[in-house]
């Protein structure tokens, strides 16, 4: 059972994220507006269409943002679950009441194509990745991607850069080649923006070693990276023979000098390296190596 504190900081959590998730979709229509639209430069996704919906038709670009989205939103309910589903109405909601509200916001750059595409990405892309962190999602592009791969024999990703081609191909007809160009290297400069938005700047890695000399390897990766490890029972199918095998999560500033200690110590050694969206308890911290 949750004590009352417990309960209150929740609930404070959750607000906390409904405004950053708000925060998001205002950051996200601010690049809209103010840098990607007047220039003739669209977004992918759902957005996208509804920028291209607006221009052809003469309608509120929130209005259909709004409406082609509520699919998604069902959709993210029944596939992901209700609370991301509140937290994706909560930013589309903000994100079209936004871009109503900013139709008429100064454009804080013109003509510079380059300028544009990079200063556009990068404010649409820290929005979303600020939305997505907190648990919602600004377009349904995505979740339409992810029900899709479950049912066909593709990956998200490879359905996503499909889906966004059809978009961008839409967008054409609107804003000419020239448009559906920026427009898609400007969606691929806020797709990076959302990964670092997602991951951090600096991230985590596991490494996973197989050595002859297990104990050498941890006492050294601790005496001069500050960092524990685990061991782990393994055994080679081959040949049977049982091995420790250590496991350790360091910051992507340590990747070299763990990679220097490896070599050192066992230029032999069997390695895994996986990247490691988010770290929380346990005890992961460094300890002085001064």
């Amino acid at each position: 059972m949750k004590t009352v504190i417990q309960k209150k900081n929740d609930k404070l959590r959750m607000l906390f994220q409904g405004l950053l998730v708000i925060l998001g979709s205002m950051l996200t229509a601010y690049g809209l507006e103010s840098v990607l639209i007047p220039n003739n430069v669209s977004d992918g996704g759902v957005t996208g269409l509804s920028i291209v919906g607006s221009q052809l038709f003469g309608l509120p670009l929130g209005v259909l943002i709004g409406i082609l989205n509520i699919p998604f939103i069902y959709l993210g309910y029944k596939q992901v679950g209700k609370s991301f589903a509140v937290y994706s109405l909560i930013g589309i909601t903000s994100l079209a009441i936004s871009t109503s509200l900013m139709d008429q916001v100064p454009t804080i750059i013109q003509g510079d194509t380059l300028l544009v595409t990079v200063v556009g990405g990068i404010i649409i892309g820290t929005g979303m990745g600020l939305a997505l962190r907190n648990g919602g999602a600004l377009d349904g592009i995505d979740m339409l991607a992810v029900l899709l791969s479950r049912k066909l024999p593709f990956g998200t990703s490879d359905l996503i850069l499909f889906l966004n081609l059809f978009v961008f191909i839409v967008v054409s007809t609107v804003f000419g080649l020239t448009g559906a160009i920026l427009s898609a290297i400007a969606y691929f400069i806020a797709s990076k923006v959302i990964h670092i938005i997602e991951v951090g700047l600096s991230g985590s890695k596991t490494f996973k070693i197989i050595t002859d000399q297990p104990e050498l390897m941890v006492e050294t990766i601790r005496d001069r990276l500050g960092r524990g490890a685990t061991y782990q029972l393994v055994q080679g199918s081959y040949t049977n023979e049982k091995y420790k095998e250590i496991t350790c999560v360091i910051n992507r500033l340590e990747d070299s000098k763990m990679k220097e200690i490896i070599r050192e110590i066992d230029k032999n050694a069997f390695i895994t390296v996986y990247d490691v969206a988010e770290v929380k308890g346990g005890s992961f911290k460094k300890n002085d190596i001064h």
